[in-house]
C-alpha cells in the first residue's frame, strides 16, 4: 500500500471546488459572449453577461481565500521555487510527462512529506495563480467599470487593450485547466489525484 500525505485541508478542498465551478461558468459564458452567433448563442447574450459578471466577482473573492490562506498557512511554501538548477529540474519533469510515464519509469520528483508539487507543476501554478489570474481579475473589473480605464494608452483604446488582455488571460487559464485535468490523471491510478480533493490525502507516486 502506498504512503499517503494529508496535503489538502478542508479550506483548500472547498476553495478548489468553488474555483472549478466558477471557472467553468466563466469559460462557457465567455465563449458565448465572444464567439457565438447572436441569433443562436450558446447562452442568451444577456444571461451570459449576468453569469460572467457574477462568476467573475465571486471568483475574485474566492481567490482572496487562496491568497490569504497561503500567507497564513504552510500551504504557501509550496509555491516558493529554488532558482538554482530549475531548468534541469523542469526538463526532467517534462521528459517524464512526455516519455517516462508511459514507459513505467519512476517520477523524478515524487510526492513526499516535503514536496507537494513537482517543478513543472510549481512553476505553472505560480505563473497562473500569481500572474495570469490577477491580470484576468484586473482587466475584468476594469471592463465591468470602464469609466476608470484610461481612454488612450500608447495610442490605442484603453478599453480595447483591456478587452484583448482579458481574452488572452482567459484563454491561457482555459488551456491551463485542460492540461491540469490531464496531468491529474497521471497519478498512481487515473483517479487517485481526484480522490485527494475529496478526502484530502495524496498518495505518493
Amino acid at each position: 500500500m502506498s504512503e499517503k500525505y494529508y496535503f489538502y485541508p478542508r479550506w483548500i478542498r472547498v476553495w478548489h471546488t468553488l474555483n472549478a465551478i466558477l471557472c467553468l461558468m466563466l469559460i462557457v459564458s465567455g465563449i458565448s459572449l465572444q464567439y457565438s452567433d447572436t441569433d443562436a448563442p450558446v447562452i442568451n447574450f444577456q444571461a451570459a453577461i449576468g453569469i460572467h459578471n457574477f462568476a467573475g466577482v465571486a471568483l475574485t473573492f474566492n481567490y482572496m481565500i487562496f491568497f490569504v490562506g497561503n500567507l497564513l498557512t504552510e500551504n504557501g511554501r509550496n509555491y516558493l521555487m529554488r532558482r538554482k538548477g530549475l531548468r534541469d529540474r523542469l526538463w526532467k519533469q517534462l521528459r517524464y510527462y512526455a516519455y517516462g510515464f508511459f514507459r513505467g519509469e519512476k517520477a523524478p520528483f515524487p510526492v513526499g512529506k516535503e514536496r507537494k508539487f513537482n517543478p513543472l507543476q510549481q512553476i505553472s501554478y505560480v505563473i497562473v495563480m500569481y500572474a495570469a489570474i490577477p491580470l484576468l481579475f484586473l482587466t475584468g473589473w476594469a471592463l465591468l467599470f470602464p469609466e476608470f480605464i484610461l481612454k488612450k494608452f500608447l495610442g490605442f483604446s484603453g478599453i480595447f487593450l483591456s478587452a484583448q488582455l482579458h481574452i488572452a488571460m482567459g484563454f491561457l487559464v482555459s488551456v491551463f485547466l485542460v492540461i491540469h485535468l490531464y496531468v491529474s490523471t497521471m497519478g498512481r491510478t487515473p483517479l487517485s489525484n481526484f480522490r485527494s480533493m475529496i478526502d484530502g490525502w495524496q498518495e505518493a507516486h
